[in-house]
């Protein structure tokens, strides 16, 4: 064991881990396009980006170049009263491409904080217009991240259990399919006559954390008609779904109806930075701009718009902007949607999904589905031997890649899922 991984067990408290089962952790001293290098040399395939962070590679090049020139100009600024160009630029340039409902940016550190500050503008918003709306209606198997506003418009589950009673109440929805969309659409009209509902916030098509669970754009798209026939504000939560990962710069372009508010984070600097931002529409901004004082949005972070954050931003956009990253994309959706094919009736499937880049296997088990699920560490142990880096929710392993990934990679991981399966039937 290296002193690195010495001193790791010693000092240092990770996320999401088991501590009392917790392996030695891999200590990574380099990365490089889809792969990380640890201490001893090893190549690792990342696709699962990180965390769902990483865009285009690792240590591009390009964002690399442009950050590292950056460092020199303007590494951080204040930014009450106080502006610079990044951030400015980089608002101007993701307004130009979000949904034309959206007019206005506000910048936080990461995809928690940008929900979080979702909640407390639809919150305001109806408090400044006189109105008492203090409830949000979610969706069942929903995560929006572990501060206390994402964790209340998240399901009831493990990662929540220990701070349920402190949680503010919401109303739990399920996903609408063809065959509850009309009870669902009743269900809404009959919170709305109540005047007590400040928003809808969703995933749109992907319920991340959940276990990549995806559902139908077109009822999606009723429900949110319904919303805005009730003036209830909409929030898309799009901070996995963003930058390419469903096929469309943002999920939410494959949807009529557009969001009031949108959240955005993870692959906002392409991996590099944590940056989150949350944009709304003119009318939600308006209801703060009043001669009362006490009317005033009063949130913020000290590191809001840092200016190296915004400037990896903006090399990412410079990217996704390129033919080529597009056409990466489209050979990922179509690379995944032919091996779905060819496997989706193995015995081991319990059942396979893909959206856009995303491809996820949930694994027949004994148990029931659940982030708990006993098979977790076998599935990550043996893709690891096989130099894949996987993160399964529990008996559900997916594939999330960056946008660099070539087709021999993907067929050796291909290749790799099959033997698995194949391996896992026979036990």
């Amino acid at each position: 064991m290296s002193d690195i991984v010495n001193k790791d067990k010693q000092f240092i408290w990770h996320p999401f881990t088991h501590i009392k089962y917790a392996k030695d952790p891999i200590n990574i001293v380099r990365s490089e396009g889809l792969y990380y290098f640890d201490e001893n040399s090893n190549k690792i395939m990342d696709v699962i980006s990180s965390w769902w962070v990483n865009l285009h590679g690792h240590s591009h090049p390009y964002i690399s170049k442009k950050i590292s020139e950056q460092l020199f100009k303007n590494e951080h600024s204040i930014f009450s009263d106080f502006t610079h160009p990044n951030a400015v630029l980089l608002a101007e340039r993701l307004i130009q491409k979000l949904p034309n409902t959206i007019h206005r940016v506000f910048y936080s550190d990461n995809g928690s904080t940008a929900v979080e500050v979702a909640l407390k503008m639809a919150l305001q918003y109806w408090n400044n217009k006189g109105e008492n709306r203090t409830k949000f209606i979610c969706f069942e198997n929903a995560y929006h991240g572990d501060t206390f506003g994402g964790m209340s418009v998240g399901a009831r589950n493990v990662f929540n259990q220990s701070f349920s009673s402190l949680l503010f109440d919401v109303v739990h929805i399920p996903t609408p399919t063809v065959e509850n969309i009309s009870d669902l659409k009743e269900k809404i009209n009959s919170l709305a006559s109540q005047n007590n509902i400040a928003g809808f916030i969703y995933e749109p098509l992907v319920q991340g954390a959940s276990g990549m669970l995806m559902y139908d754009a077109n009822s999606l798209n009723e429900l949110i008609s319904v919303c805005k026939q009730n003036n209830i504000l909409c929030i898309a939560d799009e901070v996995m779904t963003g930058f390419g990962r469903t096929g469309t710069f943002f999920a939410c372009d494959q949807i009529e109806n557009k969001p009031d508010i949108i959240c955005l984070s993870k692959g906002l600097t392409g991996g590099y930075m944590p940056l989150g931002v949350t944009a709304c529409g003119n009318f939600i901004y308006e209801a703060f701009n009043l001669s009362d004082k006490t009317k005033t949005f009063f949130h913020g972070h000290s590191y809001t718009a840092n200016p190296t954050a915004c400037c990896a931003a903006l090399s990412s956009l410079d990217l996704m902007e390129e033919k080529q990253t597009w056409e990466n994309i489209k050979e990922i959706c179509l690379a995944h949607t032919e091996f779905k094919k060819e496997i989706e009736s193995h015995t081991a499937c319990k059942q396979m999904r893909t959206c856009g880049t995303i491809l996820a296997v949930e694994l027949t088990s004994s148990e029931n589905t659940n982030y708990l699920n006993k098979e977790s560490e076998s599935i990550a142990s043996y893709f690891l031997q096989k130099g894949i880096l996987l993160r399964p929710l529990g008996n559900i392993f997916y594939l999330i890649p960056p946008y660099c990934i070539t087709k021999e990679e993907l067929n050796y991981i291909y290749k790799t899922i099959k033997e698995f399966l194949h391996a896992y039937s026979e036990k």
